[in-house]
């Protein structure tokens, strides 16, 4: 056996088993990667090499917009706006059947299309809106669900913390094509999960009689108007090239802090705890960023990919074939895996093969970050599912079983967004930023 092969042996042996140890992902990576790179290098290279991917991988403009984005969701979360976007999404969800549910999706998606947080939206909505649906005499099991159903949606519609890793990892991809790649992706699994609702709600009898006069719509657009307006200044800010996507976060900080003292729902008092939450959470997903720096040099010297790529290929060379076993793959590695560290370790190993037969890095990475997003809500790790049922004050086993429509729902939307490359690219391509 060569060293390249011990390698190889040891760095996918030594993460399976540390992952069953129950060892943090960013560990395992770390750990298993760095007795690796020792097989293939003497002590002091290996080091040596260790650290210099470790710095190369955290050494990218594109990444400072992850601790941007996540401080930006977190002051929103505190700062009121939250309330605002709830008011705008009961605007346009009222008169559908199980109205209050329909106004968690819709708030689910607005709130991520500016915090780009899935589980950050679940949390804040579900605290909200959760004993609203409970008052209306909503189970608990049926609200909770709906909200952790729709949660991954901000995920996907820009602003996404995921979609600028997977740039970062696919190399010299536009951050912007991938945001405006999301919208219909993320639209459409809102949509899907309201079209559901609106049948379960029904079923249930889940009928609600709220109605607006013309002076309460005025009064609540008023008041949402200008958190809303954090979507148009951030994305059409980096669409019109005033400023990069990462210049844009840090203006989604500025005006989301300035917002919520405006609406006086955050006090000096309260920066310490939400500076050091986001912290907490940018120092994650950058050590990841690290570990798999060094992982993806491991891989690369081991030629993995190309033996996985000829094994794929290996069973078929029809792109349809593949892409199957590809969201297979991915969906099932979503329910143990956080989405950042996925992207990490199989773009670098899939993306070689589907670029092969043309398939645009744009349309592939929409693909992948989909099926990792709906991980997140799948036992045994999905966080959004932890987050939604603690929120809903609900256990897992007894979400579950709302879930699975909701999962069926999601998956067709899913295979639509992988074999309908329009559904991705149109947006993009309409605005010049792909060919």
């Amino acid at each position: 056996m060569n060293s390249a092969t011990l390698a190889a042996l040891i760095m996918v042996v030594g993460i399976v088993i540390t992952l069953c140890l129950g060892f943090p992902i960013g560990l395992s990576i770390g750990i298993s990667s760095a007795a690796a790179i020792m097989v293939i290098l003497p002590f002091d290279k290996a080091m040596i090499t260790a650290s210099q991917r470790m710095f190369t991988g955290a050494n990218s403009f594109s990444l400072l917009a992850i601790p941007f984005f996540v401080l930006a969701g977190n002051i929103m979360n505190n700062g009121g706006i939250a309330k605002r976007l709830i008011g705008c999404a009961k605007l346009i969800a009222h008169r559908l059947p199980g109205s209050l549910a329909q106004t968690n999706i819709v708030a689910n998606m607005l709130f991520g299309a500016i915090s780009g947080s899935g589980v950050a939206a679940a949390s804040a909505m579900g605290s909200i809106l959760g004993p609203m649906e409970e008052k209306e005499g909503y189970s608990k099991e049926f609200s909770a669900a709906v909200n952790i159903a729709s949660g991954p949606t901000g995920m996907m519609i820009p602003p996404s913390n995921i979609m600028i890793v997977y740039s970062t990892v696919a190399g010299s991809v536009s951050i912007a094509a991938l945001f405006m790649a999301g919208y219909i992706p993320g639209i459409l699994w809102g949509v899907a999960c309201m079209v559901l609702t609106g049948f379960m709600a029904k079923k249930r009898g889940y009928i609600d009689t709220e109605r607006y006069n013309v002076k309460e719509v005025l009064k609540t657009l008023w008041q949402g108007i200008p958190s809303l307006l954090l979507i148009v200044i951030v994305i059409g800010g980096i669409l019109g090239g005033v400023f990069t996507a990462t210049e844009g976060s840090a203006i989604a900080v500025v005006y989301s802090l300035i917002l919520s003292f405006i609406y006086r729902n955050l006090k000096i008092r309260d920066l310490p705890k939400i500076l050091l939450d986001s912290v907490k959470t940018t120092a994650i997903v950058e050590f990841l960023v690290c570990v798999s720096s060094i992982m993806s040099w491991v891989m690369s010297f081991t030629k993995i990919p190309q033996m996985i790529a000829h094994g794929l290929l290996g069973i078929s060379n029809n792109p349809v074939v593949i892409l199957l076993i590809m969201n297979f793959i991915l969906l099932i590695v979503g329910t143990f895996m956080d989405p950042t560290p996925a992207v990490l370790i199989f773009t670098p190993i899939f993306l070689p093969i589907v670029q092969g037969w043309g398939m645009s890095v744009v349309h592939f990475g929409l693909m992948m970050v989909m099926n990792l997003c709906v991980g997140t809500i799948t036992p045994p790790v999905g966080a959004i599912l932890f987050a939604g049922c603690k929120i809903g004050n609900v256990k897992i086993e007894q979400v579950i079983r709302l879930l699975l429509p909701f999962f069926a729902v999601v998956v067709i939307t899913l295979m639509m967004v992988t074999f309908i490359p329009g559904l991705s690219l149109t947006i993009p391509s309409a605005l010049g930023l792909i060919a």
